[in-house]
């Protein structure tokens, strides 16, 4: 027997000589071979004791079938274990389910026929979340066929669940041993929020569905409280977001312009404060005079009337002597609009930070499902941005335009087309909202983590110092909480009378608790309270 030639090897295996069913024979074959002399298995029993390799996996979701970016991770995720497991690294591999989520939560939804989040609390929470855990595992079968004929060296058969009691107890203790080192806290942040699915959402899927939308944008009036007849004009593109305007903000070295014009029907001419570079935009060339020109700085801590006053009236409202008057905004542009910028904290986050800065008052008028609250009574119910044509998407942008030009306060207003965000999953135009949240102080964090950063060998090595390093320099504190139910939930009970609040690191600790007769406790659910008694079923 001849041995072929380099040639004629090559020339046999090539793609033109090899019938592609020898190639998946063979294939085949090979992996039969690792499943039956345990191959992975032995990989494990034979490094057990060597030290560790920890290799982190984040766990897909089992109610889909596996797609091209499973698969093209999944191998590049089984190629760094095994060159450890080479170097006779112990590598611990354990496929894992990610259960928990909004996207659960849309599918059961959908079969439901529900379209808001009250039609869960209505149908039943424990009910609804016993459905959505039958429909977790959708695909299993599915998932542990295809993974393993990819070649993948992972532990299916022991693998673990998000949903698994044992693991939500994992994230209590998490939670209990940072609020005990002082990092976790509750506050708010300005995110983006679907109101039909009543959650935040992640930046990353913010920016997944921006569409071309067609919006009204209106100047306002704001008179000044000293000088009746004259007037900051702000411009916003969310005229629904006026009723939460506390404050305006100006640039403290920007130049602006008194304005003075006649207007048809006026016995005498309103001023009208604008920057310098927006008054012909906004006046034309003529029909006015120029009376005065001053710095942003100077109208720093002039006060003006609430073109919406019922908020301002409330003698309860927190920090109300500092609202309604000009702060300074190092975010304040002259490239559109007026130079003058309405804040209002809750919607915004600039708007929010300057809150903080100045301590100003925080109007919420809209509650998380995007309904303007009882509080504003001429338009309690009203959906600020619901779904639909642009009718029905406007219609309460233009009953506020309508009570700016009832009341005096209107000025102008412009069509125009923008990149709105929509939810990714229901299509409905999302809120810029600034919703209750738990946070991880990664401030506090910062500097160590900036110290760990520099231990680490980075592959490209400029990664360190680079993308990686600078968000690191800029990463922000981690809001880790979201009003949903079909989750882990946040561990935190507040007494209803004193507001005292305790964490629970496990379940033994809070059955304790239970067990003593105290009927005190609330466990929150969004915007409501359920109140806790008796004992623990936790499964």
């Amino acid at each position: 027997m001849t041995t072929p030639s380099r040639g004629a090897e090559a020339q046999a295996a090539s793609p033109e000589h090899t019938p592609k069913e020898t190639i998946a024979t063979r294939e085949e074959a090979v992996l039969a071979r690792w499943r039956d002399l345990q191959v992975f298995e032995r990989t494990l029993e034979e490094t057990k004791d060597k030290t560790p390799y920890v290799f982190y996996d984040g766990p897909p979701f089992a109610t889909g079938l596996p797609h091209y970016g499973h698969l093209l991770a999944g191998t590049i995720k089984d190629v760094v274990p095994r060159y450890q497991t080479m170097r006779g690294r112990f590598v611990r591999r354990e496929w894992g389910w990610d259960c928990h989520g909004l996207p659960i939560e849309n599918l059961i939804e959908k079969e439901l026929g529900f379209q808001t989040k009250k039609d869960i609390e209505e149908y039943g929470i424990e009910k609804f979340n016993a459905k959505a855990r039958g429909s977790v595992m959708t695909y299993d079968q599915e998932w542990h066929r295809i993974v393993p004929r990819m070649g993948r060296f992972v532990d299916m058969d022991k693998s673990y669940k998000t949903m698994d009691a044992s693991y939500t107890e994992s994230i209590w203790w998490a939670f209990a041993t940072l609020h005990e080192k002082g990092l976790i806290y509750e506050g708010f942040k300005s995110m983006h929020i679907c109101p039909r699915c009543e959650t935040t959402l992640a930046i990353s899927e913010v920016g997944m569905n921006y569409k071309d939308t067609k919006d009204i944008s209106v100047f306002v009036k704001f008179q000044l409280t000293d000088e009746p007849d004259t007037f900051f004009v702000a411009w916003t593109t969310t005229p629904w977001t006026l009723p939460g305007n506390v404050a305006l903000a100006v640039g403290s070295e920007i130049v602006y312009t008194v304005v003075e014009r006649e207007a048809e029907g006026e016995t005498k001419p309103s001023r009208f404060i604008v920057a310098n570079d927006r008054v012909e935009t906004m006046f034309g060339k003529e029909g006015y005079r120029i009376v005065g020109t001053m710095h942003g700085k100077e109208l720093v801590g002039k006060s003006y009337v609430p073109v919406f006053p019922e908020y301002a009236a409330d003698e309860t409202l927190v920090n109300r002597e500092n609202g309604w008057k000009v702060c300074a905004g190092d975010f304040v542009t002259t490239e559109s609009g007026t130079g003058i910028v309405h804040i209002a904290p809750a919607f915004g986050e600039d708007d929010m930070e300057l809150g903080k800065k100045e301590k100003l008052p925080f109007v919420q008028h809209v509650g998380m499902d995007g309904l303007i609250r009882s509080t504003l009574p001429a338009f309690a119910g009203l959906p600020v941005k619901p779904s639909g044509d642009d009718k029905v998407r406007l219609s309460t942008d233009i009953a506020m335009l309508k009570y700016l030009q009832e009341n005096g306060t209107f000025f102008a207003k412009e069509n125009i087309t923008h990149a709105y965000p929509y939810c990714w999953r229901c299509e409905t135009p999302l809120l810029n909202y600034a919703a209750s949240s738990w946070f991880v102080d990664v401030t506090a964090l910062k500097p160590r983590l900036l110290e760990e950063n520099r231990e680490i060998s980075w592959v490209p090595e400029h990664m360190q110092q680079g993308r990686f390093g600078k968000w690191l320099e800029g990463a922000r504190d981690w809001a880790i909480s979201r009003s949903r139910y079909w989750g882990a939930p946040i561990p935190v009970w507040k007494c209803n009378k004193c507001g005292h609040m305790e964490t629970h690191g496990s379940v033994a600790s809070l059955q304790e608790k239970l067990s003593s007769g105290n009927t005190y406790f609330v466990m929150r659910h969004g915007e409501s309270d359920t109140n806790v008694t008796g004992t623990v079923s936790y499964k």
